[in-house]
């Protein structure tokens, strides 16, 4: 049994979270601040598709280190949602969140270098159809958002940024891409140095 998560407004942030780090911390503050949200979940994944198993610490390592980063802050919900549905594509867990909690608002947080590669993941575009999508800037990565296949495919769903506090209640497909400021930790830079 999956409880509910606390509050109507939820914001999902997904990742293999290796390790998770400041600017984790960061991008869910923005979200809690510009959509308005309740909670923001960090969905910790077994095993991201698109990387290596090599440097990638256990399951139960990167779930200890979440619990540590967020403790700080009670509206971050450090979740193993992934490994209690058996799901490894993204598309399969917002699927079965969204289905399972119809009355809670979710909407999907990323980074805009994950904006670039979406259309790399499996059944990318239903994403887009299950729920609303909100881009965070990212060092490097800003100036290409607009212009990706994603959004490029999606451009007739766009909304404009200056309602963010409305994007969970949109319909989807609808996302937004939001300007702010940035931070440039990354969890591939703290792999290298250790």
């Amino acid at each position: 049994m999956i409880p509910p998560p606390p509050g109507n407004r939820i914001g999902l942030l997904g990742g293999s979270f290796n390790p998770a780090h400041e600017g984790h911390l960061h991008i869910t503050e923005l979200a809690l601040k510009h959509l308005a949200l309740d909670r923001v979940m960090w969905l910790v994944s077994m095993q991201n598709p698109l990387k290596s198993t090599e440097d990638m610490a256990s399951f139960d390592e990167r779930m200890e280190h979440c619990e540590h980063m967020a403790r700080h802050n009670p509206n971050i919900i450090i979740s193993d949602v992934e490994h209690k549905l058996g799901t490894t594509f993204s598309a399969d867990t917002l699927g079965q969140l969204t289905a399972r909690f119809p009355k809670i608002g979710f909407v999907w947080i990323m980074g805009a270098d994950n904006m670039l590669q979406i259309d790399q993941w499996k059944e990318w575009k239903s994403i887009f159809d299950i729920l609303p999508i909100a881009i965070f800037s990212r060092p490097d990565y800003s100036e290409s958002v607009l212009s990706c296949n994603a959004a490029m495919h999606f451009s007739g769903h766009r909304m404009d940024a200056l309602k963010s506090a409305e994007l969970v209640d949109a319909t989807a497909p609808a996302w937004m891409f939001l300007e702010t400021p940035t931070n440039p930790e990354s969890s591939t830079r703290i792999r290298s140095q250790d």
